[in-house]
């Protein structure tokens, strides 16, 4: 019997997943969680198997709820359910050590085998997932920014301003923004300071 648990912050897709399972044999829903916290809160009281994790919850969110299961509790395997498919949520989380990745437009009996296939330790990937890691795995990180963007990049970690980077490079300030924005899903971050970070940290930034 696999012993799962549920988090999800909106109770009635919980309701929802855990009507999905209720007419699986060797699945049985032993827990609920509304955040990441209450992940970790119930993972050991209740001898969990695998964790259907949402990734945007509040509290702790579930990029941060897989990265201490990881430390804690490595032994639980965790399927992230979601909707959000672009490359900045579903790096973070199989980085963070997510065994596999769906949306939540996933048939009913797609989550029952991506569950009984986490909890034999094979992969599960949606295809956009999918689409994503193939992507990073064929891009050098070197070759990850266009020229432009990593010239916005450069002078955006010297610390100016979208101002001054439009000035120094002769372009709108409408075009800083659509250049950091496209550095902010390659590198799957959210804002500038965590770009410049993970820039430095692929080796994209000298």
């Amino acid at each position: 019997m696999i012993r799962l648990l549920i988090a999800d912050d909106h109770p009635v897709v919980r309701d929802g997943l855990r009507g999905t399972f209720s007419t699986e044999d060797g699945i049985e829903v032993v827990a609920e969680a509304a955040d990441g916290q209450e992940v970790l809160d119930l993972v050991r009281g209740h001898e969990v198997d695998v964790v259907l994790m949402d990734l945007r919850m509040p509290r702790m969110s579930g990029v941060r709820a897989i990265t201490e299961l990881g430390e804690r509790d490595p032994h639980v395997r965790v399927l992230v359910l979601t909707t959000f498919d672009s490359e900045r949520d579903v790096l973070p989380a199989v980085e963070a050590g997510a065994h596999g990745y769906l949306l939540k437009d996933a048939a009913p009996d797609e989550l029952v085998r991506g569950v009984l296939a986490v909890y034999r330790g094979e992969s599960v990937l949606s295809p956009a997932a999918a689409s994503h890691l193939m992507g990073r795995v064929r891009t050098p990180s070197g070759q990850l920014l266009s020229r432009r963007e990593r010239e916005v990049l450069e002078l955006v970690a010297d610390g100016a301003s979208n101002r001054a980077v439009a000035s120094r490079l002769f372009i709108s300030e409408a075009s800083v923004k659509t250049h950091l924005q496209h550095v902010y899903d390659k590198l799957g971050v959210r804002e500038r300071a965590a770009a410049v970070a993970e820039a430095y940290r692929r080796g994209v930034l000298d």
